[in-house]
């Protein structure tokens, strides 16, 4: 059985060193149980101990209790059992103080049954037996739970005190500059006259928005005497000559409109090929521009 390396980050001249008794004192141990025993907390009762969690890890820690006689998987149990009697909110909280501590026991109990043999590198062997590690992580979760209750105490006393509101004092007066009122009634006067002013709503130029519109009518005009010499033209070349994006799209709407009046014909020598562009209107009355694009509004 090969132990899998556990990477630590810890010095090694910084290892926390905990002594170990060799005999259990009565006396500490009642001093223990009387300073750690919470009535409302999670007791947990194996072999020959019975009492809080919490000083069940630190008889453990102290060596007072073998860790290799307690049985996890019944404590587990039994805290499984007690959440199940209290509220949820004291669950979460007991349910989160239970994890912490039981890792630790975990960690402990492992230390103490992995064989040290052959298939234990140096290295393994060396974090197994760093018991302090496991000890540093049970003082600080204590730390941090001294920290919440200590935090607790002082918020629940500073509720109840309320600052005093009294004037300044008069020595602290004395040593302010007294005000300078410089300002007159007709300056008061000339503040309230542009104060209560009517304003004018200014008015936004929308000129910026839009160009200037381009007529279709004037556009197919231009087409129509371009087609009508005879010769065939590609749009490409019916709008060589457009100065501005607008006339583009109105050449292009004059072009449908003369296509709807039958005046010209497409013709499109291969899919998404160059349109030529042919004037086939056999009568045709410069009139019919007059009303052409109406419905565009040009």
């Amino acid at each position: 059985m090969r132990v899998p390396k556990t990477i630590v980050s810890w010095p090694a001249s910084s290892f926390l060193v905990v002594p170990f008794p060799s005999a259990v004192n009565a006396n500490d141990l009642s001093h223990t149980t009387t300073a750690t025993e919470s009535p409302a907390g999670f007791r947990v009762s194996v072999g020959d101990f019975e009492g809080p969690f919490d000083l069940l890890l630190s008889l453990i820690s102290k060596h007072e209790l073998d860790i290799t006689e307690i049985s996890l998987s019944v404590v587990t149990d039994e805290f499984i059992a007690y959440l199940k009697g209290i509220d949820l909110t004291r669950g979460l909280e007991e349910a989160t103080e239970f994890l912490v501590v039981a890792a630790t026991l975990l960690d402990l109990k492992v230390a103490g049954l992995l064989p040290q043999g052959e298939l234990v590198d140096p290295e393994d062997a060396a974090l197994l037996e760093a018991r302090d590690l496991l000890f540093a992580r049970l003082l600080q979760y204590r730390a941090f739970k001294d920290v919440s209750q200590w935090f607790a105490t002082q918020l629940e006393a500073e509720s109840t005190r309320h600052a005093r509101v009294v004037r300044l004092e008069e020595k602290y007066r004395r040593s302010v500059p007294d005000l300078v009122w410089t300002t007159s009634l007709e300056d008061f006067a000339a503040i309230a006259l542009l104060a209560f002013a009517p304003r004018s709503i200014p008015t936004v130029g929308l000129d910026h928005l839009h160009a200037p519109l381009v007529s279709i009518r004037e556009q197919a005009a231009h087409v129509v005497s371009r087609l009508r010499e005879g010769t065939p033209l590609t749009f490409r070349e019916l709008v060589a000559d457009a100065g501005i994006p607008g006339v583009v799209v109105a050449r292009f709407l004059a072009v449908l409109e003369l296509y709807r009046h039958a005046a010209i014909d497409f013709d499109q020598h291969e899919p998404l090929g160059e349109l030529t562009i042919t004037w086939t209107a056999q009568t045709w009355s410069d009139d019919a521009l007059a009303h052409l694009g109406a419905q565009y509004g040009s």
